[in-house]
């Protein structure tokens, strides 16, 4: 049996949650199916010590914020879905779990989705699956040999979880840089490959860098407004981790507890691997990039006034490296697993409609997409630059749900 519904919303983590509840304030009768629970990215697929990167403040959506007694902690995994828990109920969001799409395609001027449970037509389809769909692995993890484990972090849930014996983390992003540290605290003997990475401190002048970032503007920045959107979307998430200032973490901290660093992984044949030995490189080009963003703060401050409500400029410090590993050999080191920490790609198997771009990412200008009544919510940098926040997403859903109101409005016109 085909259920008729006006709109169908795919994706029940804080994407499609915003969009459904933006839907629900205009009236727009709609379905939101969900493969598993709601949220369920954030109840089994991050490991056990995850906590946000943005404080709990900037936990807002639609109709929606944080007011528990931590405003400046940062939740867990499972608080994260408890919050996103909440706000379906609150929202009375219609949420179809266990629902995986299995097809989604054209039936004339509306769209089927086949689901594991039924299927449904609809004027509308929002594709909310987010931006973290699956993990990015390298070719070359092919080539290594099958006595050495490889986990990615989406798979990765605590040091217990992984075979006796060294780890080489591969990513210096914010997943690379706290797993790393969550093994070499654990007593593993610990490398880490590090690519590019964007390297900023926790608390800046006595405030956390995210209310810096909204006060400047950064995180309102549009993609229209950058000269290459394409570098934009596949920029590393910043280098941080939700625990308080006075316990940073970034390479430098990280080297000094033992972590040998590398440069970019190139080449296995096996047991081996090789590295790019442009560690120094990479270094130099996060910290003149992190300077950027703290002078941009230092203006700020002079220009409104604020020097004398917060703490002197204090710049992080340089991080040097007096040993670069080039060459490792993975079994006489005692290197048993392999962390993928190498960012995620998406993959729409379901997807049965001409909306892809040469890359496999979906095309769209401000969530609208080149088919009329499809639409997507969720990605990184859709249009501003904290699109992919839980703090940001609300702001796209509402130009949709706007778009997709007045599109509804039209054909019941017609």
């Amino acid at each position: 049996m085909i259920r008729p519904v006006d709109s169908v919303v795919i994706g029940a983590g804080q994407a499609g949650l915003a969009i459904s509840r933006c839907l629900t304030d205009r009236g727009i009768e709609h379905v939101v199916l969900e493969r598993g629970r709601v949220a369920e990215r954030w109840r089994s697929e991050r490991w056990d010590s995850l906590r946000l990167l943005t404080p709990n403040w900037m936990s807002r959506l639609p109709g929606w914020s944080y007011t528990g007694p931590d405003p400046h902690g940062f939740m867990t995994a499972a608080e994260v879905a408890s919050f996103f828990e909440g706000y379906a109920g609150a929202s009375k969001a219609p949420v179809e779990e266990d629902s995986a799409v299995e097809h989604l395609h054209a039936a004339g001027e509306r769209f089927d989705v086949v689901t594991s449970r039924g299927r449904w037509r609809a004027a509308n389809v929002v594709i909310a699956t987010g931006w973290c769909d699956q993990p990015a692995v390298p070719a070359a993890a092919r080539q290594l040999d099958r006595t050495v484990t490889q986990v990615s972090a989406t798979d990765y849930r605590n040091p217990s979880s992984l075979p006796a014996g060294g780890v080489l983390v591969v990513g210096a992003s914010a997943s690379g840089v706290q797993l790393a540290d969550e093994l070499v605290r654990d007593g593993r003997e610990v490398v880490v490959a590090v690519g590019g990475h964007s390297r900023v401190p926790r608390s800046y002048r006595g405030m956390d860098i995210y209310w810096w970032l909204e006060r400047i503007g950064s995180l309102d920045r549009t993609i229209d407004e950058l000269p290459d959107p394409a570098a934009a979307r596949r920029e590393p998430s910043l280098q941080l981790t939700g625990r308080p200032a006075d316990r940073p973490l970034d390479l430098g901290t990280l080297h000094g507890s033992g972590v040998e660093l590398a440069g970019r992984l190139t080449w296995t044949d096996g047991r081996r691997v090789g590295f790019a030995g442009d560690l120094d490189h990479t270094l130099a080009t996060a910290d003149a990039r992190m300077r950027r963003v703290l002078a941009e703060i230092d203006a700020h401050i002079d220009a409104s006034g604020l020097t004398a409500e917060v703490l002197d400029a204090e710049a992080p410090p340089v991080i040097a490296v007096d040993h670069e590993v080039t060459k490792l050999d993975l079994k006489d080191r005692g290197i048993t697993t392999v962390l993928w920490a190498t960012g995620h790609r998406r993959i729409y198997p379901w997807l049965h409609l001409p909306v892809l771009d040469a890359t496999g990412e979906i095309r769209q200008r401000r969530g609208r997409t080149p088919l009329p009544g499809l639409y997507v919510v969720g990605q990184r940098f859709q249009h501003f630059r904290n699109s992919n926040f839980i703090d940001g997403v609300g702001r796209d859903a509402e130009t949709i749900a706007d778009h997709l109101a007045r599109r509804t409005a039209s054909a019941c016109r017609a």
